[in-house]
């Protein structure tokens, strides 16, 4: 039975092949980082996409919402895509890192005991399952604490080596986040351009409504003009502010389920590490006994 439950649930791990990445033929970020460039390449197809599916229905009154409107309107979509391209590329990474809690590295028996001599062939299992256990969140973490252990052998140090290595991992999962973050400071604040670039042309066309004032064709013109810049204004706010909104929404979606994950992994450790961790005592040898008188 032992054997069976082995075979459903050992799944090797390729992670130069399974990395999306990698297949993609971009070097694959740490855990679940994404590569700069690919996410930038990515949120120009996904542009690309958008604009020239609303080329098609150009007349249509949404699709001037974003083609008539400003040229912030093309920025914030950028910006909007690149985000969402960048959220895309950590959900598939992360589901990459999931997987490795699937792996029964550690014998899940419950007569297991983890030593300093059980250490290694722990290990060596590993390296057998998976090509690079430093390419895993969890798997990193177990490589560092058993190798730690079968060098040194201080039981004591695990849980140490696992908690310090649990801070790290948040901080690098805290640090991925870091361009979705300037994205939702930058996109209100393209809006803000758009909003201070229509109303100036609203107020420059203030003065030749004056100056027609008087003929009354001419002065539904001028007011028309009046009337675009301040659309500009408006329609250019309103984009960033929902742009923000919405990639914003998907930021915390996507960090609460990297957060479950690191709980997980935590969760891994101190069931399968920390519980199974036994301090192996040698007999003391018996005193010589004193020689008979």
């Amino acid at each position: 039975m032992t054997d069976e439950r082995s075979e459903r649930l050992v799944r090797v791990l390729d992670w130069n092949k399974m990395d999306i990445e990698q297949k993609m033929g971009f070097r694959g970020g740490k855990y679940t980082d994404v590569n700069f460039w690919l996410s930038f390449f990515l949120g120009g197809i996904f542009w690309i996409i958008f604009f020239g599916g609303l080329m098609t229905v150009k007349t249509n009154p949404a699709a001037k919402f974003f083609l008539e409107r400003s040229i912030m309107q093309y920025w914030t979509m950028y910006f909007t895509l690149w985000a969402v391209a960048i959220l895309l590329l950590k959900w598939r990474k992360l589901s990459l890192q999931r997987k490795a809690l699937e792996l029964m590295v550690v014998p899940h028996s419950h007569d297991f005991v983890l030593a300093p001599a059980t250490a290694g062939d722990i290990l060596k299992r590993m390296y057998d399952l998976v090509d690079d256990p430093k390419k895993f969140v969890l798997l990193n973490r177990t490589e560092r604490a058993l190798s730690n252990l079968s060098n040194i052998g201080l039981i004591s140090d695990v849980s140490e080596i696992l908690r310090a290595q649990a801070e790290n991992d948040e901080d690098q999962m805290e640090s991925s986040y870091s361009i979705i973050k300037g994205f939702v400071w930058s996109i209100p604040v393209l809006g803000f351009i758009g909003t201070v670039f229509g109303l100036s042309k609203a107020i420059g066309q203030f003065s030749s409504v004056l100056a027609v004032s008087a003929d009354v064709g001419n002065l539904k013109t001028s007011l028309s003009n009046v009337t675009s810049g301040l659309s500009i204004a408006f329609d250019t706010t309103l984009l960033s502010l929902v742009a923000a909104l919405v990639v914003q929404l998907l930021l915390t979606a996507q960090k609460k389920k990297e957060e479950a994950f690191l709980d997980d992994c935590k969760d891994y450790c101190h069931a399968h590490i920390i519980s199974k961790l036994r301090l192996i005592q040698t007999q003391p040898a018996s005193p010589n006994p004193e020689p008979a008188a």
